[in-house]
Formats: structure tokens, C-alpha cells, sequence
């Protein structure tokens, strides 16, 4: 089966509400592997482990082992508008459980696009790639394997690749934040980004700064989701505690300075930074075992099941820290929309948009260069 478009109704597996039983407490890590990460100077709060990149000065090398921090302070100012702007960035957890959803995710991702890690049209041999947000890495490795010829550069907030795992040798992480100034080359050949919402604060600038570090010729591609799930029978009731979450999360988020509906803008972000070639794909995404199409109903099981995972690290920090709740109360109500999710007449949808653009060509003799470099070279 193809990507799903925008217009086509997802059938309902009358026997999928016989099929939840198995998904109990303690059994959803059971779908991805164990991760152990390796983590500097990690933050604890309300049980929960979050990146403090940046919090306390620079760390050294050594602890990272691949991974590498780059730090540039200018003056005391900048420093201590860094941090403030760090420490409030990123509000989900970093921590083991996290890592295993957001493997989860990518997995989902991966079978959602055919099987495509990319849908720009890169060629057979770029030299230069990015990746924003690359969590756990696995995008990052599954591309350093497919195209030899590149040298592949992840960024994220927190150095949380399993150092134990095999890492190809033309792929290098680097612990940065996106949204602040790039030090490393200007010359990708494509520049990747998926499932950023709520992490980025200015996405029209994170755009015109890829379209910048592209070199001519080059592509960006954007993965990112609508957060305002619906359905097409109206099981989805916006009064039940689910409901009642996702209005909350979303006051949060905006609160909070984040996008939690980024999808549906990406096209005109991309257009107003300059892109041409400009492509936009929107996929309806279940929730659940309900659909009757089997890929589907995969696709749908592994989004219950990392929604479920990630519910206590999607509400704590935001609602504990935005909108003031106990982690008594946050636990108490969390309890509520798990219960909700576990519904089987419940037949929810969100939307996935995948934009990706080309930077115009200036010349040839600017397209072509003479092989890849280490993107931590600058």
C-alpha cells in the first residue's frame, strides 16, 4: 500500500476492539529495545531525567566519547541568555523510557514513508547531510549505511546515542542547539528534519537558517505533525479526558512558546524562505489497532503504544512547570487518558506533513565540489 493521502477514510476493523487486552501497564517497552545512554550532567525532576545542555559551563570530551559540544560564549550576556533559553527549550524527558519511544517513532515514521528515509530526491551520492533533532540516532546510522559516499552530522540537545551500539564511521552526533548560531559548514547537500513539534521556538528562522547552510542544488525536508487529532465517525470526544488533555497541553505549549501544529505551515514557511521545487505530502496517522488495513493497523499500534509511554513525559514538566499542576494531580489525570486511549471504539487520527524544497541553483562551478567533509570542521 502507498502513503496514505489527505482525502481517504480509514476503514474500521469491526474485530479490533476484541485486540486491546494485551496492552497493559508494563507491557508497551516491551515493543522497542533497551537503551542505555550516555548522559552529562543530567537533571532529575518529578522522577523523570531532562537534558541540561549548557546548565553549568562546558563538559569535557571524554565523557561524550562520539558525541562533541561546541560552546561558543561571546560575553557573559549571551552566556546567561543561552541558558535561560536552553533550560526552558526542551520539556520532554531524556531518560531511558523516553529513548525507547522515541525509537518507536522512528520505526513508526520509517513504515508510515514506505520505507523511505527521505522522499526529497538527494541522488545517489551526496556528500554533506544534517540532521535536526536527531535523538537516539537510528535515522542518522540507517542513512550513514545507505549512502557511503556522505558524511552525516546529528544534532540534539542531549547526547543520548547508546555509545554500545554500532555506529557507522562516515556518521558524527554533536550536542547543539539548533535555534542557536550554526558553527559548523555551509555547504549540505540535504538537511533533515522530523517530529520537532513543541521543541522549536522560531520555525520560519530554523528554515531560512537551513536554506542558508544549504549549498545550491541542495534539499530540506520537513517532517512534522497537526497536533489536533479528530476522526472521521466521531468516536474522538473532545469532553472525555483525552480531550480535555489535548486542549490543556495545547494552551500549554503555546504558553510555553512552542508549535504544537506545525505541519500545515511548513509549505509556506519553506516557499517565504527562498525554497523552490517546493513538495508537500499530508498523511493521515491512526491511533490505535483499529484500522482494517494491515499496514495501517500497524502503523496505528505503534503510535498507541509510544502515546502511551510518552503520556506522563508529554504532561509533566509542561504541566507541572506552565500551568502549575502537582505531580500528584498530573499522575492522577494522566491515568485518566490512558484509559481513554485504551478505548477501542475510539478512532483518532492526527496528520503528518512532509515538505521538502530545493535551493536554487547560482552555478555549477558552485554545485559541484570536490568530495564530503567532516561537518564538525568549520
Amino acid at each position: 500500500m502507498s502513503m496514505a493521502n489527505e482525502s481517504t477514510p480509514i476503514s474500521v476493523d469491526s474485530e479490533s476492539e476484541n485486540s486491546y487486552e494485551h496492552l497493559e501497564d508494563g507491557n508497551f517497552s516491551s515493543f522497542a529495545q533497551s537503551l542505555a545512554s550516555t548522559v552529562v550532567n543530567q537533571t532529575y525532576e518529578n522522577g523523570r531525567r531532562y537534558h541540561s545542555f549548557r546548565e553549568g559551563g562546558e563538559h569535557s570530551s571524554k565523557d561524550m566519547i562520539s558525541w562533541s559540544i561546541k560552546i561558543s560564549v561571546c560575553d557573559s550576556a549571551k552566556f546567561w541568555f543561552t541558558v535561560l533559553a536552553i533550560l526552558i527549550a526542551y520539556i520532554f524527558p531524556n531518560d531511558e523510557k523516553e529513548n525507547n519511544r522515541l525509537d518507536i517513532v522512528h520505526h513508526m515514521m520509517y513504515l508510515l514513508c514506505d520505507e523511505q528515509l527521505h522522499l526529497a530526491p538527494i541522488g545517489e551520492s551526496p556528500q554533506n547531510i544534517l540532521d535536526i533533532g536527531a535523538g537516539t540516532g537510528l535515522w542518522c546510522c540507517q542513512m550513514g549505511d545507505d549512502y557511503p559516499s556522505a558524511q552525516i552530522l546529528g544534532i540534539d540537545l542531549s547526547p543520548i546515542r547508546n555509545t554500545f551500539d554500532a555506529t557507522p564511521d562516515n556518521v558524527r552526533f554533536e550536542v547543539d542547539d539548533v535555534e542557536s548560531e550554526w558553527t559548523f559548514i555551509n555547504n549540505f547537500d540535504y538537511i533533515h528534519s522530523r517530529y520537532m513539534t513543541a521543541s522549536i521556538r522560531d520555525w520560519p528562522k530554523l528554515i531560512e537558517r537551513c536554506y542558508s547552510h544549504l549549498m545550491p542544488g541542495g534539499w530540506a525536508e520537513f517532517q512534522d505533525s497537526d497536533a489536533r487529532w479528530y476522526s472521521d465517525d466521531d468516536s474522538y470526544n473532545q469532553d472525555s479526558a483525552l480531550g480535555k488533555w489535548l486542549k490543556l497541553f495545547h494552551e500549554a505549549a503555546y504558553t510555553h512558546g512552542r508549535e504544537l501544529a506545525p505541519g500545515p505551515k511548513l509549505e509556506g514557511w519553506v516557499r517565504n524562505a527562498g525554497f523552490t521545487d517546493v513538495v508537500t505530502k499530508k498523511l493521515r496517522v491512526p491511533i490505535g489497532k483499529w484500522p482494517r488495513d494491515p499496514k495501517l493497523k500497524t502503523i496505528g499500534t505503534w503510535n498507541l503504544i509510544q502515546i502511551i509511554e510518552g503520556m506522563e513525559g508529554f504532561s509533566m514538566a509542561l504541566f507541572s512547570r506552565v500551568l502549575g499542576w502537582s505531580p500528584d494531580a498530573i499522575q492522577a489525570f494522566v491515568s485518566d487518558v490512558v484509559e481513554d486511549l485504551r478505548n477501542p471504539k475510539m478512532h483518532a487520527l492526527f496528520d503528518l506533513y512532509i515538505v521538502y524544497g530545493r535551493k536554487p541553483e547560482k552555478s555549477t562551478s558552485q554545485h559541484s565540489i570536490s568530495g564530503p567533509q567532516n561537518p564538525l570542521t568549520h
